[in-house]
């Protein structure tokens, strides 16, 4: 073969390979915009969907699908193409156990999960998440538990102030409003409750801390484990104590109803005995299938969150669409949940846990829309940075949020001791 010849063959060769070498990285390219634009992205919801948890989770499902809809409606996740969320529910049932255990499902089942939300009851939540972490799946919550986000994990985010933060910030409140309204503070204090994560934290910063910072004596300190058969035994001794303030603490719908069912067939209820609770349960729509709003009118309780002014709109809609008569803290925080998830995806520019868990760490959203007080920003821990309280009161037969007055729907009162 003559050189002239050689030559051309070369670049011919040269020619060939540079033109499919384009094409290779013109593939790559490709491919790597087309993974941007993903159709569809999977986030979790585990909570409970059975046994005597059941309530609160199905109306937290009733906030994650009202999020989805909201966000997919407005375009999905614009960094990755207008992607859309998908929810995938898993029922982690009324034990720790069968908590633990839908976990491991759910990380071995749904591996493409980028984050999840759950799971109602702390006690449930320090169960999932020590799956969740070994999964390095990012997870939010709404429990109260200071130990969720005490154990050095990296992948679990607490939107709602900590259980003992809750007690610093809503135990003052109240007692300034007894003084306000009543016209004295209360001395006394029973408590009774239940020996779930959330009750045992709340309790442990105020029998350590508060009642001796706020001049409370504890005179009945009674513990049960869920479920309640017989609330007697410890209204009994509630009616022997005649405290100025009855701390009542369920976090079963079931065991409210029991609770609440005997103060008032005791003749403590009306306002007789200030009943004060540190739970959503005391305010779900259910406690009016046992007693009349009378009973409860004036009982308060202090929760993390909770349909509020500048939720008209959303409290609106979930009447139309759920036929619920008002939004109780696990409707609100796990929509909110949602938007979270949507910011950190966009944040991240991938649907991969990993980056969305970074995108959490990092992020900086500004003022809460859906969660009381603070940013939208995590600390070293998982805390939301600044996260508060609101407490909430039955009047007229519904819970209203009373406090802080930026949110409030209504004004408070302090029910008199007879």
């Amino acid at each position: 073969m003559s050189q002239d010849k050689k030559s051309a063959a070369r670049l011919s060769r040269r020619t060939v390979l540079s033109g499919a070498a384009a094409v290779g990285v013109s593939s790559g390219l490709s491919t790597a915009v087309r993974a941007q634009a993903v159709a569809e992205v999977k986030v979790g919801l585990i909570v409970p969907l059975s046994g005597i948890y059941t309530r609160p989770g199905q109306v937290m499902r009733m906030g994650a699908e009202m999020g989805i809809e909201h966000i997919n409606a407005k375009g999905g996740i614009k960094s990755l193409g207008g992607a859309k969320l998908k929810l995938v529910v898993i029922d982690c049932g009324d034990t720790t156990e069968k908590a633990k255990n839908a976990a491991q499902r759910m990380v071995a089942q749904e591996t493409d999960l980028v984050a999840a939300t759950g799971s109602y009851l702390s006690s449930f939540t320090l169960a999932t998440t020590e799956v969740t972490e070994r999964a390095q799946l990012p997870m939010l919550t709404l429990s109260y538990s200071d130990l969720i986000t005490d154990r050095g994990f990296k992948f679990i985010f607490q939107t709602a102030a900590t259980a003992s933060r809750q007690s610093e910030l809503g135990l003052p409140e109240l007692m300034k409003l007894a003084e306000t309204a009543a016209g004295k503070r209360p001395k006394t204090v029973a408590m009774i409750m239940d020996n779930t994560a959330t009750s045992v934290a709340t309790a442990k910063a105020l029998k350590e801390k508060l009642f001796a910072q706020e001049g409370l004596q504890l005179t009945v300190d009674e513990v049960w484990t869920p479920p309640l058969s017989d609330a007697t035994p410890l209204i009994q001794k509630v009616r022997s104590a005649r405290p100025d303030l009855l701390l009542f603490m369920p976090n079963a719908v079931s065991d409210a109803k029991l609770g609440l069912e005997k103060i008032n067939e005791f003749g403590l209820g009306q306002g007789k005995i200030p009943t004060v609770s540190f739970s959503i349960t005391i305010a779900e729509p259910d406690m009016l299938q046992s007693v009349s709003p009378e009973a409860v009118q004036g009982i308060m309780t202090i929760v993390a969150n909770w349909g509020t002014k500048g939720h008209e709109d959303l409290i609106a809609e979930l009447k139309q669409k759920y036929k619920e008569p008002w939004m109780t803290q696990n409707v609100i925080s796990t929509y909110g949940d949602m938007w979270l998830m949507k910011d950190a995806l966009e944040k991240a520019g991938k649907a991969d846990r990993l980056a969305v868990a970074d995108a959490f760490r990092t992020m900086d959203g500004g003022p809460s829309r859906y969660y009381p007080g603070g940013e939208l920003k995590f600390d070293e821990k998982g805390r939301r940075v600044g996260a508060g309280v609101v407490i909430v009161q039955w009047q007229n037969g519904i819970p209203v949020t009373v406090y802080p007055s930026n949110l409030a729907l209504a004004q408070p009162f302090w029910p008199k001791k007879a």
